[in-house]
């Protein structure tokens, strides 16, 4: 039986403005897993997830063609790995086989909640990681980002890609968007395997060492939101106010520039002084776009984080889900996490997962 892992995401800062393609954001992953499982079978074949038991998948192999037996199936992001890692396996000569695929997510929580913490990414990294090992395919990091992230888009449509890079690549990483319109056109004309050996329009994806003195806490409102629909609201947005979105752009590009710097030097106050400076940015983008990025809840986790001399802002789209917290270890954040609980808010216990730990096999 192959078994591999990749970890969810959690968005520092960039948001929005990483969905155009060159632009960058930061996103760190998480110790916390979609595991994939595969074993071969000699009749037939089945997708099943713990997550979702009633709704498990059997199907049939009709030459090179998965046949199903049940229709109806929340696994969209799964199957689309599925097609494309298998046309892949196709194009390098396989032959393609049956077999049984378990899907298990620690990245919601027990009773179903989600976290926001990039799950749709992490089950299409792990199904290609998995399928690629089955078919003894030859896969390193670079080819199995966009492996997947061709995978993710045809299912969500939009979006920058940039938890596919932070599943794949593990720890912290500066993520600059490609060009998906590029991209669109490039499928049409070219197969995939010189699809993943080509050099994509703007991808750039560069891993950070965090400050020592850095800790990072995660706050979750315990309400849900949907990254697919806030992004399409403010993408209608981008003709009527082309001008302050445009403004929008660069000064966000600036801000990250900057803060990618002080990665690089080692200076929390720097990385604190952009994150709040992203924060501001996302603020008026949320008020001229009329996106509520900044919940009533997330702005008290903020001000909770900011009065105990910290820095914080929402994670990833907002309008739910998590905030972000970059605190000096020096600093006790106990009455900040007291603070937390009488507003309802959750401190999220995970750690980030690092680089060494994200193997491709």
């Amino acid at each position: 039986m192959i078994t591999v892992k990749a970890p969810g995401k959690l968005y520092i800062a960039g948001e929005y403005a990483v969905v155009e393609h060159g632009f960058p954001a930061i996103i760190v992953a998480l110790n916390q897993f979609v595991t994939a499982t595969i074993s071969p079978s000699d009749t037939f074949g089945s997708i099943v997830s713990e997550q979702y038991q009633e709704n498990s998948i059997f199907w049939r192999r009709q030459g090179d063609a998965m046949v199903f037996d049940n229709r109806d199936n929340p696994f969209h992001y799964i199957l689309a790995a599925i097609s494309l890692t298998e046309n892949y396996a196709h194009e390098a000569g396989r032959n393609l086989g049956v077999y049984h695929l378990g899907i298990n997510s620690d990245l919601d929580s027990a009773d179903g909640k989600k976290y926001g913490l990039g799950s749709s990414a992490a089950v299409t990294v792990a199904t290609v990681k998995a399928l690629c090992q089955f078919y003894e395919l030859p896969m390193d990091k670079p080819k199995l980002f966009k492996l997947a992230a061709i995978a993710h888009l045809s299912v969500q449509g939009n979006g920058s890609l940039g938890d596919i890079a932070a599943s794949v690549y593990g720890g912290w990483i500066a993520y600059h968007s490609f060009d998906r319109d590029w991209l669109n056109r490039q499928r049409e004309k070219s197969t995939l395997t010189e699809l993943l050996g080509m050099d994509w329009p703007d991808l750039k994806i560069d891993l950070l060492t965090p400050p020592r003195d850095l800790r990072l806490m995660i706050g979750w409102t315990g309400s849900p939101a949907s990254t697919s629909h806030l992004v399409d609201k403010v993408a209608l947005v981008k003709a009527k106010q082309r001008g302050e979105y445009q403004t929008f752009l660069q000064d966000s590009k600036a801000c990250l520039k900057r803060m990618i710097a002080g990665f690089q030097a080692g200076d929390l106050a720097t990385i604190q002084t952009e994150l709040r400076q992203n924060r501001a940015l996302l603020q008026t983008l949320g008020e001229f776009s009329h996106v509520t990025i900044e919940t009533p809840i997330l702005e008290k986790m903020i001000a909770i984080a900011e009065a105990a001399g910290a820095a914080a802002k929402t994670s990833g789209a907002g309008g739910g889900d998590c905030g972000i917290v970059l605190i000096d270890r020096s600093i006790n954040p106990q009455q900040l996490l007291k603070d937390w609980a009488s507003e309802g808010i959750e401190r999220l216990n995970l750690n980030v997962h690092t680089v060494a730990d994200n193997p491709v096999a």
